[in-house]
């Protein structure tokens, strides 16, 4: 609890830090407005309201993954609370105070669990008023169906701050940080486009598919797959224009299993780098 109170502290008493956590949980409360939404041009008449994305148990794939877009916003956060403790100087002086480097480490790892439950708890809420509202279907069983979105929505949420961590601990300056964290994404696109055209000639056993899947941000994105094509309006398109249409919506133990063990790499990784590091 000491050290997660020394770095909200420290967040609470840097201005920027404190308009963007508030804007970050603002926009996730935002997701309400999606219910306001109305288009009426003559024949042309649509209600997003009514187009079943907050139904239960829908609702919760729906939110978990809308709301997940809204990571980077947080990212800048995490990648700015920690370069400014080496811009700043503040990290040397923590280690002069007595502070260790491992405890150092677990105050940020602290916030970013406490944002991270903070933010699931939000969602959940927010999800349940607009379903309660909106949502065609009140049986308990199925509310509450479908809650793994909300498990994959946190663990989703903490393998993304984690690298962040682990590469604002690396380059030490926050803006080269969240460049190289989108550099990372391109990377990784440009390995699987590599992959689909001579993984299968070199290793025929295996598909570029299957080895992507364990690519950290790849890994983070197959946690909450797209909801959009669930929805019936999507079905039925697809229905009318060939053999219909077909996918795994479910959260994957696997994909959890691979950001799980991807987060502990970051943490691991960010504890090496500054045992080793004279700061």
């Amino acid at each position: 609890m000491r050290l997660l109170q020394i770095e909200l502290y420290k967040l609470w008493h840097n201005t920027i830090s404190k308009v963007l956590i508030f804007g970050y949980f603002l926009l996730i409360l935002s997701i309400s407005i999606l219910s306001t939404i109305k288009i009426d041009l003559g024949p042309v008449k649509f209600y997003l309201a009514e187009q079943g994305i907050f139904n239960f148990p829908y609702i919760w794939h729906f939110n978990t993954f809308m709301i997940a877009l809204l990571k980077i916003f947080f990212a800048i956060i995490i990648v700015a609370m920690v370069g400014n403790e080496y811009s700043h100087k503040t990290l040397k002086q923590n280690l002069i105070d007595g502070l260790s480097k491992s405890e150092f480490l677990r105050s940020k790892v602290y916030a970013i669990l406490l944002f991270v439950l903070t933010s699931t708890f939000l969602v959940f809420i927010v999800s349940l008023i607009l379903g309660g509202i909106y949502s065609d279907y009140n049986e308990m069983a199925i509310i509450f169906k479908d809650l793994e979105y909300l498990v994959a929505y946190s663990i989703k949420l903490f393998g993304f701050f984690t690298f962040c961590l682990f590469l604002t601990i690396l380059i030490k300056k926050a803006a080269f940080s969240l460049g190289f964290l989108f550099l990372w994404q391109v990377i990784e696109g440009i390995c699987y486009g590599l992959m689909k055209w001579k993984l299968s000639d070199i290793i025929p056993q295996l598909s570029a598919e299957q080895v992507f899947v364990f690519f950290p941000l790849n890994a983070i994105g197959n946690l909450i797959k797209e909801p959009f094509s669930r929805l019936s309006a999507f079905q039925n398109i697809a229905d009318q224009i060939g053999d219909g249409f077909t996918k795994n919506y479910d959260v994957s133990l696997i994909s959890i299993l691979i950001v799980l063990v991807w987060s502990f790499i970051f943490i691991r990784g960010s504890y090496i780098l500054l045992k080793r590091r004279d700061l």
